[in-house]
């Protein structure tokens, strides 16, 4: 056991010493007059508590007091808690372009705006100001207390800096300069100037590990640039429209950072607080090991409020059967208490060996844990820390039952409560639970507004609506499917029909192709025969013709002249011609021209062979 201010004990135990030796050796006023018999018998009951006993027994609940005020405790733990952290440099552009009306008021009002939501919404981060335009100038080192840093930060305008233009160079040259550390972000609220080649300030970031993050505060369709005085700022005579300079992405996303537009709700700045703990890592500033204890000071306290009732009460000195009771009810009431405080300890015990096994990732001896111990002391808490660990070990159906036993009476907690309900049926991932989902999120979005909690509702409305759809294209992939099956069987049917019907009509064609067949080649047969009968009667009459006209020949040969014989002979030559073709009566003449005494030419070198009678003489 120890103390945990021990100085009351020093400081107020020698005051209390003294004072109380002086009254414990003080007498009765009346004791001055009377001696001790007389005193006996003046006094109306002699079982009373005389003056010294009460003056010890408040002697006795002083020092009860003091030792409850040094604040008694027992050890049973030491928890070593470490602080980690980042640094991170906030560049402001502080040019003229800045004044542009663009967004309002002004870019850089807006950008200011932006920048205290960044200071306000991350709270353990060590953040610095720099100011920039031509030069860079460091406006607030890094610092925890973001209040100066704001102070520091809102008086920043235009004006601060009297050298013109945009210098980004600067600007990384006074981050690296800013910190030690080997990795530096920087997050830049700016227009983007009017560079569009970014590739020197790119190689410096890279080569000194300056990590930027931009949140562009303008528009690409611009304004112009009025000055405190309502003049524009010209150029030749023209006034200059400045827009967002869309080039600085480059500088963003190739240093490792990111790039994002403003817009005029804060959402921008919680996207770029989304980002920076993606890519930032923290590092250990300090720990310290911190001891825990069981407070004992309730002990002493609850005692000396027990003996100011005695002393402060008549109780007689023969009544001792009061005393014992008076005792017995102080032993029960303080017994029950320290009962209660040793089931508390051991009830942290659990708590502590739960967490643990949460952090391990043992997460169903953790959901154990904290089951058994919602049940013994109905904390909605440790039931709500069960449903978590159960979530974690994918037992959603316990998880939610747990959830269900932890019911808050802050809109805030009830909001988480239910969200957590959510996330646990959509891991269910039926279309009932879907739907389960849908309510818990709606229910938890009007208890209390969450982007996030938002953002998980709209995903589960399009996955039920796909579900739907996918469903819906089952059936109708499955009904096209009956209907092609059913078509197939019915087409299957016809062609087997119509094969049968077309196997019977071939064997019918078959036997008729036959038939036809046979009956066509008895024709062919007859006519062949037919014709071979014509040609034999036609050689026949040939040649009986040709039997008369050489016997007439003959016979006339004999009788006419040679003069005769020969003009009839041409005669005879001249009426064959007519009957020849063109060809042959060209050439039949052509034998006569040449006077020959024989009608008979060679067409060929072939020996002249016998033919039919009919037969033309080449």
């Amino acid at each position: 056991m120890r103390f945990l201010h021990i100085e009351f004990l020093y400081f107020m135990l020698p005051p209390l010493v003294i004072l109380f030796a002086f009254l414990l050796t003080q007498k009765e006023s009346q004791a001055t007059f009377f001696s001790d018999e007389v005193m006996q018998k003046l006094r109306v009951s002699a079982n009373s508590l005389t003056l010294q006993a009460r003056n010890g027994l408040f002697f006795l609940v002083g020092l009860l007091v003091i030792i409850a005020l040094a604040g008694p405790v027992m050890d049973y733990a030491e928890v070593e808690v470490k602080q980690k952290s980042s640094n991170i440099l906030l560049a402001l552009d502080i040019s003229d372009s800045m004044l542009a009306k663009d967004i309002y008021p002004t870019r850089l009002e807006a950008a200011k705006k932006k920048a205290l939501a960044f200071l306000k919404k991350e709270k353990n981060e060590r953040i610095g100001v720099i100011a920039f335009a031509q030069n860079s100038y460091l406006v607030s080192p890094l610092s925890f207390d973001h209040s100066a840093v704001a102070f520091l930060l809102q008086d920043l305008h235009t004006n601060s800096i009297t050298e013109k233009g945009t210098n980004f160079l600067s600007m990384l040259e006074v981050v690296n300069n800013s910190t030690k550390d080997k990795q530096k972000y920087v997050v830049l609220f700016s227009d983007g100037g009017d560079k569009k080649d970014f590739s020197r300030e790119i190689s410096y970031a890279k080569e000194h590990n300056i990590v930027v993050f931009v949140l562009a505060v303008a528009t690409k369709k611009g304004a112009p640039i009025r000055l405190a005085n309502g003049e524009f700022i010209k150029q030749n005579g023209q006034i200059i429209v400045t827009k967002l300079n869309s080039a600085i992405v480059s500088l963003a996303t190739q240093t490792g950072g990111a790039y994002i537009q403003s817009v005029a709700s804060l959402k921008d700045v919680d996207a770029l607080l989304g980002e920076i703990k993606k890519r930032v890592k923290q590092k250990q500033l300090q720990s310290e090991k911190i001891k825990q204890y069981f407070p004992l000071f309730y002990y002493p306290l609850g005692l000396a409020l027990f003996i100011f009732l005695l002393a402060t009460s008549s109780m007689s000195k023969r009544q001792s059967v009061e005393v014992p009771s008076a005792f017995l009810l102080f032993a029960l009431l303080f017994g029950s208490t320290q009962n209660a405080q040793a089931l508390s300890f051991l009830g942290f015990k659990q708590l502590q060996e739960a967490k643990e096994a949460y952090a391990k990732g043992e997460y169903n001896y953790a959901a154990q844990v904290y089951k058994e111990y919602a049940q013994d002391n109905h904390s909605k808490e440790a039931y709500f820390d069960a449903a978590n660990s159960f979530y974690k070990a994918k037992k959603y159906d316990k998880a939610l039952q747990m959830y269900e036993m932890a019911r808050f009476n802050t809109k805030d907690k009830e909001a988480l409560r239910y969200a957590n309900m959510g996330n646990a049926y959509v891991k269910k991932g039926t279309k009932k639970d879907l739907l389960e989902a849908i309510q818990k999120y709606e229910t938890s979005l009007k208890l209390k507004k969450d982007a996030e909690v938002q953002k998980n509702l709209e995903a589960v409305k399009k996955a039920l609506e796909q579900k739907k759809k996918d469903q819906k294209q089952k059936q109708q992939d499955k009904k096209n499917q009956q209907q092609k099956q059913q078509k197939n069987n019915k087409d299957s049917k016809e062609q087997k029909k119509n094969q049968q019907n077309k196997k019977s009509q071939n064997s019918q064609g078959d036997k008729n192709k036959k038939q036809e067949n046979k009956k066509d080649s008895q024709n062919k047969k007859n006519e062949q025969n037919k014709k071979d009968a014509q040609k034999q009667n036609a050689q026949q009459k040939q040649q009986q013709q040709k039997k008369q006209q050489d016997k007439a020949q003959n016979a006339h040969a004999k009788k006419a002249k040679p003069k005769q014989e020969q003009k009839q002979l041409q005669n005879q030559a001249f009426t064959q011609a007519k009957k020849m073709s063109d060809m042959e009566q060209k050439k039949w003449l052509k034998e006569l021209q040449k006077k020959s005494s024989s009608y008979i030419y060679r067409l060929n070198s072939k020996p002249i062979q016998k033919g039919l009678d009919n037969e033309k003489p080449w």
